[in-house]
């Protein structure tokens, strides 16, 4: 089993971090976490909230086994509908499903849901307003082996940039079932944005509830604020803990709620420390770099700099290479917050 080592706030400040070279991380601490695919929280919530509800019905696009809705579908059979490789009409029967009083969640590959099918997300689901949960899975270059083709790198942009599209990045598993049961209360058009790949299983305390619009603040900082979503939450508090190591103080904000933004909570720490560090898997165009960057160049304006994917497309190979070799790494955050306050 993958392990991650994780540091409390005590630790953190005096203990060092090692990466290997092949890309695997360690940081020496008391705490230690397994990984887990956000794509498994969401096929544990679909079992959890059909236990609890009844107008819950889930949607898939013949990849029900790679999305985990098949978890839904071995319990509930009669509330799951696989519609074969066709994603236009998964989106347009789940549009159906909502006008007749029924809570869907349509699933298949982020690149098929956010791309192939974007136009009928756009016209049939949020134009009228309908109460639909698209939940992607397989997003990002942690796709892996599957290649630029299948590595969308654009869906967050594609998402926000529709009027009333809510839209969710869950930093790990448990945070996962905590936007999808919040989705599923929440009325309106929502996008979740999963992935494939295993990630660091973050420590929060007992009774973490997910609010549509508010941050999670990780960690405290003075010197420089990284907001990340994701995978890249993970690495943005290893990038912390080793920033601590030189005395550098950064805050690390989740901010898995990409739309509506936390601008409340942005705002203040833009204010407390005039540095801005994004972390996203996600082009640099678009995503949650240029959500923040909107909302301070217009409420308080500071120097903000966006890590993620360079306006290039990914290519095939091992998820964790692909996160070393475009420079997604804690290590790449860390050096950059520091050659940005050097200068």
């Amino acid at each position: 089993m993958e392990r991650f080592f994780v540091l409390d706030a005590k630790t953190a400040s005096r203990s060092l971090a090692k990466v290997s070279p092949a890309g695997n991380r360690s940081i020496i601490g008391i705490l230690e976490l397994e990984k887990k695919a956000t794509r498994d929280g969401y096929g544990q919530a679909l079992k959890e909230l059909g236990e609890a509800r009844q107008d819950i019905v889930v949607l898939d696009a013949d990849l029900s086994g790679s999305t985990k809705t098949g978890v839904f579908a071995k319990a509930f059979p009669e509330r799951f509908y696989n519609v074969g490789v066709a994603e236009q009409n998964l989106v347009g029967m789940a549009a159906g499903f909502a006008l007749s009083g029924l809570v869907p969640f349509a699933s298949s590959f982020a690149m098929f849901l956010a791309g192939r099918a974007w136009e009928i997300v756009r016209n049939s689901v949020a134009y009228p307003g309908l109460n639909v949960k698209l939940v992607a899975t397989h997003a990002g270059i942690t796709v892996g082996e599957d290649g630029a083709s299948h590595q969308i790198i654009e869906d967050i942009a594609l998402m926000r940039a529709i009027p009333e599209m809510n839209v969710f990045v869950p930093s790990d598993y448990n945070e996962t079932k905590a936007i999808i049961q919040a989705v599923a209360d929440l009325k309106g058009p929502c996008y979740v944005r999963c992935g494939r790949a295993s990630v660091p299983v973050i420590e929060r305390e007992s009774g973490y509830k997910f609010t549509p619009g508010k941050g999670e603040l990780r960690k405290d900082g003075k010197d420089l604020t990284i907001v990340a979503c994701g995978v890249m939450v993970a690495e943005a508090e290893e990038a912390a803990a080793l920033l601590s190591e030189s005395g550098i103080e950064a805050a690390v904000i989740n901010m898995s709620s990409i739309k509506p933004l936390d601008e409340e909570l942005l705002i203040e720490y833009a204010k407390k420390t005039n540095l801005v560090i994004t972390a996203e898997e996600h082009n640099v165009l678009g995503g949650l770099g240029s959500a923040v960057a909107e909302t301070l160049s217009s409420k308080h304006p500071v120097p903000v700099h966006r890590m993620g994917m360079q306006d290039k497309f990914g290519q095939s190979g091992e998820a964790g290479k692909l996160m070393d070799h475009y420079g997604l790494r804690a290590r790449n955050i860390a050096s950059l917050a520091k050659e940005l306050l050097n200068k």
